[in-house]
């Protein structure tokens, strides 16, 4: 692995009595396409919050190139698109770019962001309607194209392809490509495993607050003799008794 931009040591998190997260313990390298595969419910969200500074840890630690996640010169690095992005509604989807990526001190012309809505198969001529007329599909593209477009070393991307129809999904996938292809790292969470099985270079499964498999999508499928990742990992959490190393 290269030089990791992410990495969490012995991580717990609890609420109240309950453990959310137990010893987690994970490093993501610069530049790979990672992904984090896990049922509803088993701490996926929980995790990233707890990356992102929303959700504190009780031991342990999370370091963002060598730095606590918690701190703004790590912050300004990574950009985050939640699973439920709902973006300002008053707001037009130009006037939302605009900001989202003045936020990270860029910005680009009125043309350049027109062209980048077309690489995602969105009309560029719906970013001068307010986002409240978008349909589901419409409003994840405009918060794709407002993490992409920031030019952050890490994206955190929760479940990125939720209502986008296989031509959006497609166009997706080949922006990951690009960005990897840049240097940057790719953070997903998704449930859609065929996706992750062909973009990631690494993975890790979470199940019963811990992580149960943590290396490459083909490891796995060799690991565990089947042939696609979604059966992969059903054996791994209906196993649970043994971790796959």
């Amino acid at each position: 692995m290269s030089s990791p931009i992410l990495s969490i040591q012995k991580a717990n998190v609890y609420y109240g009595a309950f453990q959310a997260l137990n010893e987690i313990s994970l490093e993501i390298g610069k530049g790979e396409t990672f992904g984090l595969i896990g049922l509803n419910g088993a701490g996926k969200t929980t995790m990233i919050k707890s990356i992102l500074g929303l959700r504190d840890i009780q031991s342990g630690e999370i370091l963002m190139d060598g730095m606590p996640t918690f701190k703004h010169a790590a912050k300004k690095q990574f950009a985050y698109l939640p699973e439920r992005f709902n973006p300002p509604a008053f707001l037009k989807g130009m006037e939302f770019l605009r900001f989202s990526l003045k936020l990270y001190g860029k910005s680009m012309s009125r043309d350049e962001f027109r062209q980048q809505a077309e690489k995602l198969a969105l009309n560029p001529d719906v970013l001068d309607k307010p986002v409240h007329t978008y349909s589901k599909g419409m409003r994840q593209k405009l918060g794709l194209l407002g993490t992409l477009l920031t030019g952050c070393s890490l994206m955190i991307l929760d479940e990125p392809m939720s209502g986008l129809d296989p031509r959006a999904r497609a166009y997706v996938k080949d922006m990951l490509r690009d960005a990897k292809a840049q240097g940057r790292t790719v953070f997903l969470s998704s449930h859609i495993l065929a996706d992750m099985a062909e973009i990631c270079d690494h993975i890790a499964v979470l199940h019963d607050t811990v992580i149960q498999y943590d290396g490459t999508p083909d490891a796995l499928m060799k690991k565990t003799g089947k042939k696609d990742l979604e059966h992969a990992f059903l054996d791994v959490i209906e196993n649970t008794g043994r971790k796959a190393a």
